[in-house]
């Protein structure tokens, strides 16, 4: 315990990380927050970073469920909350076999398909909004709850059902604080059946957990002043960013 918390390195590779996945949790797109766990395996390995980083994550849903309180869709939870947990079993049930290069490079292709499709559809403010679909639903919630489990990279398949809904962007921030929160409290379970927590990895969460409750509201202070028709572009391209972001690690460790 006491080499990691007195590691220059870990503090110059851990407090970037915890800066850009709140900015990231408070609202302001997925691209920076998958740079989080990455930056972190520079000095440690990915499976001790992502159990440092879920603690964290949990005490960012605190801020951020204070940042977008009232803010949310009653609909969209149910239909996409029932999906997610059955993701994280099934998660928890392929670990074993499932890599996380490979989770990365599947969902990165899908996010980069999804925006591309998105652009040549037209800009977001000549966007069709969708209507609520529960088989969709179901289906990208489960695949957003999976990959959430295996590589903290459920973003993409979320924002594949919501971002088409077209809501308004304090609701979808709200909604999807609400979506992830429950995904990480109910992660903690099979983490913590698989060993992943010990006191070092605790007392480096407890290290961090200050500066995790502060970035989330300063993300949610930024997106509550950008209209839609600012919002939506932006996070398409913050979409497409994290999609390459993941084809290019799934790539990078085949080779």
């Amino acid at each position: 315990m006491h080499s990691l918390l007195a590691d220059p390195w870990f503090y110059a590779t851990a407090l970037p990380a915890v800066i850009l996945v709140g900015l990231s949790k408070g609202g302001l797109g997925g691209a920076m927050g998958q740079l989080g766990v990455p930056l972190m395996t520079l000095v440690i390995a990915p499976v001790q970073a992502a159990a440092i980083m879920l603690p964290i994550l949990i005490v960012m849903d605190v801020a951020s469920l204070w940042a977008w309180r009232g803010y949310r869709d009653v609909k969209t939870l149910k239909y996409m909350l029932p999906g997610g947990i059955i993701g994280i079993a099934i998660g928890w049930l392929l670990v074993a076999v499932v890599t996380n290069d490979m989770v990365k490079l599947i969902v990165g292709a899908v996010a980069v398909l999804f925006v591309l499709r998105y652009v040549l559809a037209g800009a977001a403010g000549r966007a069709t909004p969708k209507r609520q679909n529960f088989a969709a639903a179901t289906f990208w919630s489960t695949i957003a709850g999976f990959t959430s489990f295996v590589a903290h990279a459920g973003g993409p398949p979320y924002q594949i059902y919501a971002l088409p809904l077209r809501q308004d962007p304090k609701i979808y921030n709200g909604t999807s604080v609400i979506f992830f929160t429950v995904m990480n409290a109910v992660k903690v379970i099979p983490y913590f059946a698989l060993g992943q927590f010990d006191a070092t990895n605790l007392s480096a969460s407890a290290v961090l957990a200050p500066l995790a409750f502060a970035t989330p509201l300063a993300g949610a202070w930024i997106v509550r002043r950008m209209k839609p028709e600012v919002f939506y572009p932006f996070i398409y391209s913050m979409v497409f960013l994290t999609g390459m972001k993941l084809v290019y690690d799934g790539v990078a460790a085949m080779f």
